[in-house]
């Protein structure tokens, strides 16, 4: 690797995330890995909702940190005038601003687009929402989960006629919260020529459609005739391309392309499955996939482990890989080869691991810049940024307008 020469892309770039939970969060820990100044506003005294989300570790969210690393931290009242006057000045000077409120919800307080791109015309204003800013659905309450249902992902999800399995992993979150980074880099990019900001209208459901590499297509080019169902542990119209039991676990194989298969198809039965006519082509092989399957069962089966069947499928050039455990995956020598466990100093916790970006930039150095902030611990550095002389901020402190948790008074928090 090239060593570290340039500044990061966004430097000099401001970011107010005034979001919740995950899609925006995610959104803003990755512009601030990326070089931006990403305030993390958050309401007196619980803050964002992900603090209140488990993994708990001495009343810290590993959740939570995950997704605000790098960010620095403002627990405000925006009840109060001088609240609001605080987060106005810094969005009259921001570049960018991120929040993931139910539609209209901002606009009561004076913090919409409308409002704050009059004082600041160049702002870039990203609005998060379940279904949008628009449509039948806009008013409607969003979780990513809902939007993962409602997209089609879950109907085929599981074994048929089976009640669909809940993915563990936030799919439509983080689809929309990188779908966010992409959009506000664009019109950051674009202000360059025009001057001026827009707004950026992102649903959780529409990214969840728009993730469809085939069902979509397949019922419209079909007039209907095709809809993509449950199919359990492979897809039926790419055999092989599945999960496979072994004595010890599990493990995938993708062998779905005609090079692949005849390796496969050497490695367990010889040439006389290679020249089998039920395999010759992908149209022959889905339509003969039950007995493929069943060909590839009880070759993984008769191995003596997960690691066997690797190593074999390994030596024949068969694309493979174990269905690891997250012990395994933290475990992984690639994971550490690639940085993807990051460790981090925290003023509570002492030293802790969480997963790091995949951002892997030539001439930038982009590992985080600290640990997410502890609720409210830069209210006064903020405050006096923004221009609030000292005893007007121990008044607001005073007050509880700006909050924070005890443990920046008793730690030495940055």
């Amino acid at each position: 690797m090239a060593p570290h020469t340039q500044p990061l892309p966004l430097t000099g770039i401001t970011v107010i995330d005034y979001s919740h939970f995950l899609a925006g969060p995610h959104l803003s820990r990755c512009l601030a890995a990326l070089g931006a100044d990403v305030i993390k506003v958050e309401r007196p005294t619980g803050g964002d909702s992900g603090r209140h989300h488990p993994y708990f570790k001495d009343g810290q969210s590993g959740y939570y940190l995950q997704q605000n690393m790098g960010k620095r931290g403002l627990c405000v009242d925006l009840k109060d005038p001088r609240g609001r006057d605080l987060l106005h000045r810094l969005a009259a000077k921001a570049d960018v601003f991120v929040e993931n409120y139910r539609p209209g919800t901002l606009r009561k307080l004076g913090f919409d687009y409308e409002t704050l791109s009059k004082d600041n015309p160049g702002l870039v204003y990203c609005s998060i929402s379940g279904f949008g800013q628009t449509g039948p659905d806009a008013a409607r309450p969003g979780f990513g989960l809902l939007a993962e249902a409602m997209s089609g992902v879950l109907a085929q999800l599981g074994e048929p006629g089976r009640v669909p399995p809940l993915p563990r992993m936030p799919l439509a979150d983080m689809y929309t919260g990188m779908h966010g980074v992409a959009a506000i880099c664009a019109a950051l990019l674009g202000r360059v020529a025009s001057g001026r900001g827009q707004y950026i209208d992102l649903a959780l459901y529409d990214c969840m459609v728009s993730m469809h590499d085939y069902a979509v297509q397949c019922y419209t080019m079909s007039d209907g005739r095709e809809i993509p169902v449950q199919t359990g542990q492979d897809q039926p119209e790419s055999t092989i391309y599945g999960v496979f039991p072994a004595a010890d676990g599990c493990l995938v194989i993708a062998a779905q392309v005609d090079a692949s298969w005849q390796r496969l198809a050497r490695l367990i039965g010889g040439d006389v499955l290679a020249a089998d006519t039920r395999f010759l082509d992908p149209a022959s092989r889905n339509a003969n996939r039950l007995a493929a399957l069943k060909l590839v069962t009880d070759w993984t089966l008769s191995q003596p482990s997960v690691q066997a069947c690797i190593a074999a499928l390994d030596a024949a050039g068969v694309p493979s890989a174990p269905v690891q455990s997250i012990d395994q995956v933290v475990a992984d020598p690639q994971i550490a080869a690639r940085g993807m466990i990051v460790e981090q100093d925290h003023p509570v916790l002492g030293r802790i691991r969480l997963p790091n970006l995949p951002f892997r930039l030539s001439a930038c150095d982009t590992s985080p810049k600290g640990p997410a902030p502890l609720l409210g611990q830069h209210n006064r550095e903020l405050a006096a940024e923004m221009g609030f002389a000292g005893d007007e901020i121990d008044a607001m402190v005073r007050d509880g307008v700006l909050y924070a948790e005890a443990a920046v008074a008793t730690t030495d928090a940055p």
